[in-house]
């Protein structure tokens, strides 16, 4: 199918999704957007997307919407779904009920089994995968700073059902240099594996430690901490069947050097106050460690300080009380 005849629907306008709705734009799709902050959706309308940093596009958009009707309304062959896992349950309440059988969805969300989510709205059938090896973060509401982008990207139907149209994906961005290869339904399941694996090995010790990604991997007694972290998620991904390159502990501490002198999204949100995907990170390694009766004392240090720090933070938001008081003795 061309490109221009495919209508490419985006949920989420973070980073992931606006260097992904640039490229599916600048392929000559169809690209309606939909995002609830309406100042961002106005910037959009009126400005466009600008990515800097390692990839510099600027591209403008005619069909961007803060309302899901109005979203819909644009008759989408493929959604692509790339909002925080966090969000996905208030989006699924405003599709339930829609008839929604000929609609294929992708998941563009870091983490292991986030796709899972969407299973009470959309059929296995209908869901692709995508593990993104770029990222980046907002300048501006309407402007990327792409701080990395280490191809491939991979995508592929989650039971190999949809196989064409994950090759479709594959080769619309290729053709725009965002270099992605389309995989089967196991391959894919090793690739988030492996990603959620450097996820989880930096972002929670960034966001707790307040070192950036570089500053982390400067200093070896940091370093040791996220080299055990992968150990422990690697004992815990084998027993599951996942299949690791050979010297995979080695790849992953190479490709983290390369980070750059920035927090990672986790660590973005929980030191601003927000709730993060720590669940489907270290967490994820912690519930399946716990079904193959592996210990993982990391990675559950990591998930229980993250998920207490935010609960904490979530109720002084409500209550708008200060996070530290002043104690005076008398």
């Amino acid at each position: 199918m061309k490109s221009k005849q495919y209508k490419i629907g985006i949920t989420g306008l973070g980073p992931v999704g606006q260097i992904l709705a640039v490229h599916f734009k600048e392929a000559g799709c169809d690209v309606p957007l939909l995002d609830k902050n309406k100042e961002k959706v106005n910037l959009i309308r009126h400005k466009g997307i600008t990515l800097d940093g390692v990839i510099r596009k600027s591209v403008y958009f005619s069909k961007v919407n803060s309302s899901m009707d109005a979203f819909l309304e644009n008759d989408l062959d493929l959604v692509i779904f790339s909002l925080k896992t966090h969000q996905v349950d208030g989006l699924l309440e405003q599709l339930e009920g829609r008839d929604l059988s000929g609609l294929r969805m992708l998941c563009a969300q870091n983490g292991i089994d986030t796709e899972q989510k969407f299973r009470p709205v959309f059929a296995e059938s209908q869901i692709l995968r995508m593990v993104m090896n770029f990222a980046g973060n907002l300048h501006a509401p309407n402007v990327v700073n792409v701080t990395f982008f280490n191809p491939p990207n991979y995508v592929a139907s989650i039971d190999d059902t949809q196989g064409k149209v994950a090759q479709w994906v594959a080769d619309t961005l290729n053709r725009v240099g965002l270099e992605t290869m389309c995989l089967d339904s196991f391959s894919i399941t090793d690739r988030v594996w492996e990603k959620t694996i450097l996820n989880a090995s930096l972002s929670a010790l960034c966001g707790i430690s307040r070192l950036t990604m570089r500053e982390a991997m400067a200093i070896p007694d940091t370093v040791e901490i996220v080299e055990q972290t992968i150990l422990e998620a690697i004992e815990v991904g084998k027993e599951e069947g996942i299949h690791f390159p050979d010297n995979f502990v080695k790849i992953c501490l190479r490709y983290l050097r390369k980070g750059g002198d920035h927090f990672p999204s986790l660590a973005v949100d929980l030191l601003n106050k927000r709730e993060t995907e720590i669940s489907y990170f270290n967490g994820k390694i912690v519930e399946y460690g716990r079904k193959h009766y592996i210990r993982t004392p990391i990675n559950l240090l990591f998930t229980n300080l993250i998920l207490a720090t935010t609960q904490k933070n979530l109720v002084l938001k409500k209550t708008k009380k200060p996070f530290f008081e002043e104690v005076v003795d008398v």
